[in-house]
């Protein structure tokens, strides 16, 4: 029962993005698979929540330059046993940066699936990523957390000069998308 409510988001993302349908049936394969799918103990990979979160301009992201993977990101984090992705994604972005955000939809954002290296004790395994978009509430004036090496607002049509990752550009284009539709 606890997967129902994100396997329902899941499949009202996938109607808005058949070209993402590979990449639904993974996921939706793996959290019927898996009823501790939200437990980072679970090696086969766990579902996380991330947050795309804008300035109050909406022309800027935040990203964490993020300790562990060395590597500008958005900000998010294990479930830890919340079933709630929406919650997971705003308290971890308000963990990792101290600011107060509100969502700018209950619906999801992007979906990703990424390999997590090895590290210590813990054996290489995936992330199932479930991202929303947020924005600031107040005071863009942020606070490094320590899981960050650096936090910055980084212009999203200048985004390729922090990374290369394609999951990130990816969510550049479709907040790129959903600004041409508002228009």
């Amino acid at each position: 029962m606890h997967r129902e409510p994100l396997l329902a988001l899941i499949d009202a993302y996938a109607d808005r993005h058949p070209e993402d349908e590979a990449l639904v049936a993974r996921f939706v394969a793996f959290v019927r698979q898996h009823e501790r799918c939200f437990e980072r103990d679970l090696w086969a990979g766990h579902v996380t929540g991330s947050a795309w979160l804008v300035n109050r301009a909406r022309d800027a992201v935040l990203l964490t330059h993020h300790r562990k993977l060395g590597r500008w990101l958005q900000l998010g984090g294990h479930s830890d046993g919340n079933p709630d992705a929406l919650d997971v994604a705003r308290a971890e972005a308000e963990e990792e940066s101290g600011l107060v955000v509100d969502p700018l939809s209950l619906r999801i954002f992007d979906l990703d699936i990424h390999e997590i290296p090895a590290r210590r004790d813990d054996p290489a395994h995936f992330h199932f990523d479930v991202r929303f978009a947020f924005v600031v509430r107040d005071s863009e004036a942020f606070a490094v957390s320590a899981e960050s090496l650096a936090l910055a607002w980084v212009p999203i049509a200048r985004l390729s000069e922090y990374t290369d990752e394609e999951s990130m550009l990816r969510m550049a284009r479709k907040w790129f998308d959903l600004a041409a539709a508002a228009d």
